[in-house]
């Protein structure tokens, strides 16, 4: 039966995100990780592969070694409906925190709450208040 998983391709911040998102959500873990080892074609100890799950959700994650001449981009981005205030408000800090705000969190026609940020890493969030 076919899957599909996000994945997420840093260069150097992999297991950084990924402790990072998984403070943010419940439900939340690093499911296995495997690190370049010496005389492999990555970067000694950095993520060759990471699986892990937000909010029950799994995703997958690398560290490329090759610098590439692009990023992520918030033409794709992750969203998020958050059951309360409290919860948006608090996301919404975190994820903006040393990122960029696309979005201002306040209310538009179609959320009466919400946001769209790029993270630190450089991944997109969007954030509505369910």
């Amino acid at each position: 039966m076919q899957k599909i998983t996000t994945f997420l391709m840093f260069e150097g911040q992999a297991e950084a995100a990924l402790n990072f998102y998984i403070s943010l959500f419940k439900d939340s873990q690093i499911i296995s990780i495997t690190r370049y080892g010496p005389n492999e074609p990555g970067t000694e100890g950095s993520v060759m592969h990471a699986t892990f799950s937000l909010n029950g959700q799994q995703f997958m994650a690398i560290d490329s070694n090759v610098h590439h001449q692009f990023t992520f981009t918030p033409a794709i981005s992750l969203y998020v409906s958050c059951e309360t205030e409290q919860e948006i408000d608090t996301l919404f800090a975190q994820l903006s925190a040393g990122g960029s705000v696309l979005m201002p969190l306040s209310q538009y026609p179609f959320s009466k709450k919400f946001a769209w940020v790029n993270d630190r890493f450089g991944v997109s969030w969007q954030l509505s208040l369910a």
